[in-house]
This record gives C-alpha cells, structure tokens and sequence, in this order.
C-alpha cells in the first residue's frame, strides 16, 4: 500500500491513515455519495477501504473521459466555494517548533473518531515522523473513554517502577507507537514499520528479513514516505527534537542494574522491576556471569576500579559525545547495554551486529539507537572498555580510517604486548623489539621445581573484580586460586604467635599511618619527609604520650608489619615519600579476592603476543623523533622507522638514559622520571621432598615470619606455598627492605642456606628435609629490568606517573606500571597502560 502526506492532485488515497482529497478533486461528499450509494452521508476512508478500494484510485474510476465526470463537474459552484472556504479546517501544523512535518498523520489509531491525517484540534508530538491526534488522546486520557483503564494500569505499574513522570505522551511512546525492524540481508537493510500487533523481540530483530509472514497479512507497512522518514532520523536536529527519551525494554543490562530507577539508566520502568531491598547492595549477582565481573556501580557504592555509573556520563564519555550531554538517556541506554553484553561473552569480539537486536524500543528513535549504537561501541572499543584482552579478532576492529599508521613498541612485557595486541586488533602495522631472548619483562615464570609454576617477577592478582587479569583468565579459562586471609605468624623457636597480639600491633600500625596522612594534608612536596623517619616520629611520641609499654613480642609483631609495608613499597623506607608513599589510593582501587595464577601471567602474556611481530635480542640505543617519521636504532645498528612509537622499558633504564632520545626529552619529563624510585625485591624458592609444613599452617596459603631483630627485618618475612592443590612440595619467600643490599653478593646456595635456617627456626619441633632444587632471582642483575617495581621517593609526587604517560609531540608515547599514577606496581597497571596508550594513538 502506498501513502504519502501531501498527495499531488488528481489521486485519492483510501488506507485508513489517509486524507480524502475531495477539495483538490472538486468532489463534493454529495457527489461522491452519488457514486457509491451504499455509504450515503456516511461515507469515511474505513468504508471505502472496506469496499477493497485500497491503494492510489486512478482513472478511468474518477477520469476526466468518464460519463460520470461532467456530473459531477456540474455541481453548483457554490459547493465548491463552501469546501474551499472551510479547507483550512481540514488541516493543522504541528505546534512544536521546527517539526518538519507539514501534514501529521496520527500513529495510534485508536479513538473511532481518529483524525488520522485529517483535521484535529491539537497534534500531539513525540518526534519530527511521529504525533497523535486530540481524539485518541482523549481516548485513553478521559475516564469515560474506553481507553482510559488502559492508561490508568500502565500508569501504576510506571510509577511503582520508576521515577519520570508517567505521561500520557511517556504511554503513547512506551506502548503505543509501531516497532522499526532492519532487514537483515546484506543486500537490502531497509527499515521497515511493524504492524502494531507485531511485538518486537531481539531474535525477530536478528533474523527478520523483507517479506517475513509473521502470522500477519501485513507484516509491515511500506508506504512511499518511509525512505525520508529515516533518512530525517539520522540528522543531528532530528534528535533535538525527540520530547521523550528512548528507554530499552528486556535490555541485557537489566539483570546487572535491578537496584535502580530503570528510567535513570535508559531502561522503561514498564518492563522492568526495582529490588527495593537492594539499595545497600554492593554486588548484584547475574546468574551465569563471573563474579568478578561487576562492571556497574550499585547505588551508593563508590571506589571499585574500572566501575561505571550507569545512570550518568564518564567524563571522557561527554567528551566524545557532547551532544548528550543534556540528556543522556540515550547514551546511558545504549553503553549500559553494550558493557552488560560484553561481559556476558567476553570470548567473542562484541559487534553492532551482536548488540542491535537488543535495543528494543519503540518508534523511529530505534532507528536512531542502532545508528548511534554503531558510535558508541566504536568509542568503547578504541578505550579498551570493550573487544579486549586476548581476544582472537579476524577482522579489524577499527574503520579503515584507523588503519594509516605504523607503530614501533619498544619492550615486550605486559604494557607492550597489551598496546601492541590491541593497536594489531584495531588494523595498524605494529613491530615490537625486545631488549632480551624472551618476551614478558619482569613476567618470568619458572617451572624448573617440580613442574610447579614459580614466578620469579609478578604471580599473584591483588583484587579481582573488573581486573583485566582476571577477564583474560576468563577468556582462557584459567583457573585463579583465591588465596585465603589467615597468615598465622611464627617466631624463631617455633611457637605460633597468639593472634590477639597480631590483631593489637596491627591496628596500632595502622593508627601510625592514620596519623602520618593527618600530617601530609597540609604538607608541601618541599616539606616532604622520608616514611621511615615519619613512623618513627609518630610512634615515639605515641609511646611518650600514651605511656603505653609494648612487650618484647609486640615490637618484633610490629616489625613484621614494617617489613611488609617495605614488601609494598619495594624499598626501605627511609627513601619513600612520607607524603606520597600511598598516593593511588586516592583513586578507585580493585577490590575482592586476591588471587594466585597457579599457571603463571606466562599464560596470560603468551597468549597476548601471539600473531605479534616480536623481534627479540633487539635493544633499542637510540630514539629520533626530529623528522615526521621516527627512527628507532637498536644497538647492531639495525633501524626502523614509524609514524608513532612506544616506548615501554622499565624505569630505571629510562633514568640510566639507556635510550638516546633525539631531541632530548622535555626537562619536565626528565624531572618527573628521577623523583621516582626503582623498588626492588627478590624471591627465593625451594623444592622439597615432602610437605614438611601442612601439619603446622593446615591449609593456609602462606604463612609469616617475625624477625627475631630489627636488623634481620624482610629477611624471608612470608612463606607461600604455591602449590595450592597440596599435592607437591615447594615454598616461596620473599626479601625486602634492607635485607636486599645484604643477599646480593651472596651465592644462591648461601642464600638458600640462609632461608633453610629459618625454616627450622620456624618448624624446630620437627625434621625440616634439605631442599630437592631451589632458585634465587637476581632482578637487581637483570640487565633490562634492574628493578622490581617503582615508588614515590622522598620529595616526589604521584603526579610524576601522569608527566611521565605524557606522549611528545603525538609521536612518542610512554607506557609501564611507572606510567599508570591509579595502579602502580602491577602486572594490571601495565597492562591497563598499554591500552591506554593504544587508544591514544589510534585517536590522533
């Protein structure tokens, strides 16, 4: 069937939704009554599409050669006149401001006196292609009018659910107005209008295609004005003048956000039910779904990394999109539906073609939805929010716009693999080069005791929920090994340490720290002090003040807790920023389990290069970045060229200026690398004929050492048994602090010898056996590492992480833990790097 608002001349259009043109005709009613008599005065357009006089009526039915027209045509002109006189009345514009719809057709179709495109005392707009008439407004507004306990049900179901105002415009675009479905064939994509008995569901959505029989004689409607209708949707001021907000009914991220208002996170509260319970929530299980996998924040939760707010815009996100910026329903709808669809299958790459069938919403605005949709997963890919990780991606994931340029990585540990995987998925031409004869930089595991995994570099994940560590192990179904919170502490002679005196030192520990960020908030970086001196301040004064006397025990407890903050720090303490020595912690940190990767970050990060172009034994010397291409020189005197490079060695390489950069680096970054600290720890671990320890720790992960001095402090402080299963023999110890200095011209066996020591301290109730194989790792020798991780060093700031990220001139960008100022440290703080950078340099 064919419609058209403004008919040329001579045509007659009968569907219901059509306006009788007997003015431009010269028809009069009493004439055309004269030719269908059976309708007599009340002839209407329903009547005459009853009689099958459907379509376009052409001649010879009202020809000018017919023997009827001279009939007609001789009607007194008076009638005529009279029609033309009241022609205005037959027609009204739109009141809202620049709709560009001259003649409104009402879309409901549901008061008997419809106005369908005809004359109505005031259209009711909800978009430029969509409005209803006065007529069946009062259908369903009037409490006489048969539609009105329609209104009134929906009406209490909305404002049980949600928080807008339930409008009879709000029910109108919510229940009322017809679905838009694409054809899915490749060749066509039209869009097309469903009848209004046809409920829109994502699987129709998928699969529909022209011409589909959904138990319909008319599938859809297909009248002459659909191409402009649509092709008006993608126009900007076509979304200004939406008056309500779409919202996604059955949405994905429904099951994730059942603690909000849907309304406030682009969902409609009609098909959707608040948890009134769940407003102290702070995880909202989906069931099937990982849990470490909460991508939304609940109301009233804060703090948790790489969480969103469903119900308001990123700053980035406004950014992008400041068109939404007024209202964000729309954009909230759709990334809250994308990021929900992600995380439910993270092992395939997430496309518009997955994501589309989900937006149901009713009218025209879908159109749009599915445009923009195309725009909003483009964004969240390119930031890494989305199609990441170790995903096998056979098609670009970037329009080939992204595709002009070629990039050098320089150091293949976590950063580099995870800028140079995501930069090859988004279509560039990456090559890496490695200083050493393996990938994975301070990535190093060892499986030479036994078969069991050993890291020598990074092993365990500190927090897992939204950790990308732990959606890798996810799309590689790893297991990750929760490790438990009891660390029972053992002194030299073997007596386990009463908990309650643990418990004690701890929180007056902890107390001391409160004391020194009570000291910093007013503190310059020039009035800085180092962390060890400022604990040592605070606690003397402590004990002057309080008189409070610790025994013999609790010093050496409170010992064991210093040697730990120097484990978290990777240095002693007299070289860490009293005032910035926990500077990320003012940013949203991960949270939940901590983990062991029982197979090693080797699993993660082998699986991350592969299909990489990774040249290896390739030091980079030198850096010119003067020209528009950059040339990378390595040390054989081999040369590259790119248009951008990254640059992702390990900080303390960067201030042994092992890279000569051409021009120099800007003296602010240069500043910003030397007020860092290069940290650094070393393990020890030891295979054992049999696990001597079960009997003593019964089960627990790790167990602690207290030093029987200050003096012998990070000497071995935690033991961990790595393997969890307590099938095979092998234990793990740490030295940190001042303790790093004294072991490092030691021979590994005199090392070993000293940790065997301590064990049978430890366990001196029983026979500890000599170790089977053992290792000890020499990061402090490593020649293109040197270091373990970085710190704050005393004057320092935490805003050198920020200056150090900065790229030069678009064409040298930097990445590292040493770049990432919210989560340093980490193997998940490189990695998070890497894809920032990556998104960085996609971006210009």
């Amino acid at each position: 069937m064919k419609r058209c608002n403004n008919p040329p001349p001579g045509q007659v259009y009968v569907h219901p939704n059509i306006r009788l043109h007997t003015v431009a005709l010269g028809l009069t009613r009493a004439g055309i009554s004269s030719i269908v008599p059976e309708l007599g005065t009340k002839l209407d357009l329903s009547a005459l599409a009853s009689l099958g006089l459907c379509g376009v009526v052409r001649p010879p039915f009202f020809s000018h050669s017919h023997s009827l027209y001279p009939l007609l045509s001789s009607q007194k002109a008076t009638d005529t006149e009279e029609e033309e006189d009241q022609s205005e009345k037959k027609y009204r514009k739109c009141e809202k401001a620049g709709c560009s719809a001259t003649y409104p057709v009402c879309f409901a179709s549901a008061s008997e006196r419809c106005a369908k495109n005809g004359y109505t005392s005031r259209w009711y707009h909800l978009s430029c292609g969509e409005h209803f008439c006065n007529e069946c407004f009062d259908h369903y507004y009037r409490s006489h009018k048969d539609g009105y306990e329609t209104y009134a049900s929906w009406k209490r179901v909305w404002t049980g659910n949600g928080k807008s105002e339930p409008s009879l415009k709000a029910f109108m675009a919510d229940q009322q107005l017809p679905y838009w479905v694409q054809c899915t064939k490749p060749d066509c994509g039209k869009w097309r209008q469903l009848t209004k008995e046809i409920q829109l569901t994502a699987s129709l959505a998928a699969t529909y295609r022209c011409g589909m029989k959904l138990n319909n004689p008319c599938p859809y409607l297909e009248p002459c004005c659909v191409p402009q209708r649509v092709a008006e949707v993608i126009d900007s001021w076509w979304h200004s003048m939406l008056i309500l907000p779409p919202l996604f009914k059955d949405s994905p991220a429904n099951p994730f956000l059942t603690a909000y208002y849907p309304d406030c996170v682009g969902m409609s509260p009609s098909g959707s039910t608040i948890n009134t319970c769940s407003i102290t929530h702070t995880f909202c299980s989906v069931p099937g779904l990982c849990p470490y996998f909460q991508p939304f924040y609940q109301p009233n939760e804060c703090g948790k990394a790489l969480c969103v707010r469903p119900d308001m815009m990123e700053l980035d996100e406004l950014y992008e999109f400041p068109e939404f910026s007024r209202d964000p329903t729309m954009y909230l709808a759709l990334r809250n539906l994308i990021l929900a669809s992600w995380h439910r299958g993270c092992k395939e790459v997430l496309t518009p073609q997955n994501c589309a069938p989900h937006i149901i919403v009713r009218g025209l605005v879908r159109v749009r939805c599915v445009q923009e949709m195309d725009r909003v997963l483009l964004f969240m890919t390119r930031k890494g929010l989305i199609n990441t990780g170790v995903l096998s991606v056979k098609q670009p994931l970037l329009p080939e716009r992204y595709h002009n340029k070629n990039v050098i990585v320089i150091g293949a540990g976590a950063s580099g693999l995870a800028a140079a995987r995501q930069l090859q998925n988004f279509g560039m031409q990456v090559v890496m080069l490695e200083a050493s004869e393996r990938i994975g930089g301070r990535v190093w595991d060892d499986t030479s005791l036994g078969g069991v995994t050993v890291g020598r570099g990074a092993q365990i994940v500190n927090g897992c929920v939204n950790n990308p560590i732990a959606l890798m192990s996810e799309q590689l179904s790893i297991n990750m090994h929760k490790l438990g919170e009891r660390c029972d502490l053992f002194q030299e002679g073997g007596s386990a340490t009463d908990p309650a005196i643990d418990k004690r030192m701890d929180f007056h520990f902890n107390a001391i720290l409160d004391v020194v960020s009570e000291w910093r908030k007013d503190k310059s970086q020039n009035q800085d002090t180092p962390l060890g001196e400022k604990i040592q301040e605070v606690y003397k004064t402590f004990l002057q003040e309080s008189g409070v006397q610790f025994s013999q025990l609790e010093e050496k407890v409170l010992q064991f807790h210093l040697s730990n903050l120097e484990y978290a720090c990777g240095s002693t303490l007299d070289q860490v920023s009293a005032r910035s020595w926990d500077h990320n912690e003012f940013f949203a940190q991960f949270s939940g389990d901590h983990t062991l990767l029982t197979e090693g970050y080797s699993s993660v990060l082998n699986k991350l290069a592969e299909g990489l172009d990774i040249r290896i034994k390739s030091p980079v010397q030198a850096i010119d970045y003067s020209g528009d291409i950059v040339k990378v020189t390595s040390s054989n005197g081999t040369q590259w060229t790119a248009q951008k490079v990254l640059v992702t060695v390990p900080l303390t390489l960067l201030q042994k200026n092992i890279i000569q950069f051409n021009p120099p680096l800007p003296e602010r970054k240069l500043k910003a690398i030397h007020s860092l600290g290069a940290g650094l720890i070393e393990k020890v671990a030891l295979q054992f004929p049999f696990r001597f320890w079960d009997g003593k720790i019964q089960g627990a992960d790790y167990f602690g050492h207290i030093p029987p001095s200050p003096d012998k402090r990070g000497m071995f402080g935690v033991f961990y048994d790595m393997d969890p299963q307590g099938k095979r023999s092998v234990l793990m110890s740490v030295v940190t602090g001042e303790a790093v200095p004294s072991i490092r011209d030691m021979e590994d066996k005199d090392v070993a010898d000293q940790c065997m020591k301590v064990l049978r301290e430890l366990f001196k109730e029983q026979e500890v056996p000599e170790p089977v194989n053992y290792f000890v790792t020499r990061w402090s020798r490593d020649m293109w590492s040197q270091m373990s991780y970085s710190f704050v060093k005393t004057g320092g700031s935490g805003e050198a992480y920020d200056i150090i990220a900065e790229d030069v001139q678009g064409k040298v960008f930097f990445a590292g833990e040493a770049t990432n100022r919210h989560f340093p440290q980490t193997v998940t703080g490189a990695y998070l790097s890497g894809v920032r950078e990556a998104s960085k340099i996609a971006a210009l």
